[in-house]
């Protein structure tokens, strides 16, 4: 059997396992074995074990459990209402201020979580209710909230930078630098956008004679301080070279494990084990996926799937941005279907190849790949964000929540053109504050 005969084999019966449902870990692993059997025999079995354990063996994901626990101790406490409340009473006079402080919210939250669903919960628990109270359109409500929960994964500290930089070799701090620009700049589209649609309906949230004091305005400040402080420090330990991303992981989860116990009071013990809890099982989710994408890496390549798909592409002469949409639809589709982690650790390792011969920059292409990982996240039929805003709010059709995420995909898609248009947005900055490199 050709290589290209056993690679649609495997990629039917891979696409037909992630639909079932199965969890996506036990899913490539078995698939993983079960085509090593088939194709190479039991022979083949004696590697199993020790790649598993290799897509283990790498200091650098430490990171992901300590970025999992800022992200658990952040969520468990009210800093998502203080927050969201704060920037309330600061962008109240803007057409849609409400919607605004909720976007606002969303990126700051971001920061500190890494994570698209906390990011949405958070934000959306406190923003879709009152916004709806206010009479704002249901469909701006959740829609902006769902929008604003994918900044989770682009705005650093990210965890799927952290796991394309693991599968690619990629410098996670040079990632992390390079979601910063592409963050504001979509963080500001979905913004704008917002600002016109609330103007063009001409809805007002407060009264004309509406005011908050300036006493009002510095109340809502105290307590998030520390923890926009805790962004900027681990933001300087990772881009001054004062500390590895592993470390400053560390030192971000045990500073805002210490300000949820001093600030929010969280110092029962059924409290902390509820923070330990979920960082243990979201962590264990995702080593085990990254663990098991190894092997499923190792058989593609054993079969030579990998490098028969890089010839095909390289032998068929695209122009490169020919190529580059052809991928960018490929994860597109991707992302409807299946979920960002295991898209990233399962088609990195073959687009790297592919994208550095055609001369892009791997940083760049990682904060592209992430945008489409955002698209997946607020797009049927998988959108996560979509139906945690509809668990917030269950009285809102799922229909009319994706209504509601249709212009903010727009957006993504117009970002991502303004990013191959302009790669410096995203590569400016790495390579000023860290050097020209890869």
């Amino acid at each position: 059997m050709s290589p290209t005969q056993e690679g649609s084999i495997v990629l039917v019966v891979t696409l037909l396992m992630l639909l079932s449902g199965v969890p996506v870990a036990f899913g490539l692993g078995a698939i993983s074995i079960i085509f090593l059997l088939i194709f190479q025999g039991f022979d083949s079995m004696h590697v199993v074990a020790e790649t598993f354990y290799s897509g283990l063996d790498d200091f650098t994901l430490v990171a992901i459990p300590m970025f999992v626990m800022m992200g658990a101790a952040i969520g468990s406490s009210p800093a998502g209402k203080d927050l969201y409340e704060a920037l309330d009473r600061w962008l109240y006079r803007l057409p849609g201020g409400l919607v605004i402080s909720n976007l606002g919210a969303c990126a700051i939250f971001a920061a500190l979580t890494g994570s698209s669903p906390a990011c949405c919960a958070a934000i959306g628990k406190m923003g879709i209710p009152e916004m709806r109270r206010r009479g704002y359109p249901d469909e701006v409500a959740t829609g902006s909230i769902c929008a604003g929960g994918t900044l989770g994964i682009l705005i650093p500290p990210s965890i799927t930078f952290i796991l394309y930089g693991i599968a690619t070799e990629t410098s996670i701090g040079r990632l992390f630098v390079a979601g910063v620009m592409p963050g504001i700049m979509l963080t500001g589209m979905f913004m704008l956008w917002s600002v016109f649609a609330i103007w063009k309906s001409g809805f007002r949230s407060h009264a004309a004679e509406f005011r908050y004091s300036w006493k009002q305005k510095f109340e809502s400040v105290p307590k998030i301080a520390p923890f926009v402080f805790i962004i900027v420090g681990v933001m300087y330990a990772l881009y001054g070279g004062v500390a590895t991303p592993s470390e400053a992981a560390g030192v971000g989860a045990a500073l805002c494990l210490v300000l949820a116990v001093l600030i929010y009071r969280l110092w029962t013990p059924q409290q902390i084990w509820m923070i330990l809890r979920d960082t243990m099982r979201e962590s264990v989710m995702i080593l085990t996926i990254i663990a098991a994408a190894v092997l499923f890496g190792y058989m593609l390549t054993s079969l030579y799937l990998t490098q028969t798909l890089a010839q095909a592409i390289a032998d068929a002469h695209f122009n490169r941005w020919v190529l580059m949409g052809t991928i960018n639809l490929f994860l597109l589709v991707c992302g409807f279907f299946i979920p960002p982690a295991a898209i990233i650790l399962m088609t990195s390792p073959i687009l790297l190849p592919i994208i550095t011969a055609a001369g892009f920059d791997p940083v760049w292409f990682g904060v592209i790949l992430t945008i489409n990982m955002e698209i997946g996240l607020i797009h049927p039929p998988v959108g996560l964000n979509i139906y945690i805003v509809n668990a917030i709010a269950p009285d809102v059709p799922v229909t009319k929540v994706m209504w509601g995420t249709l212009p903010y995909v727009l957006c993504m898609m117009l970002a991502i053109v303004i990013l191959c248009i302009f790669p410096e947005i995203a590569t400016w900055l790495p390579n000023h504050l860290m050097g020209v490199g890869k």
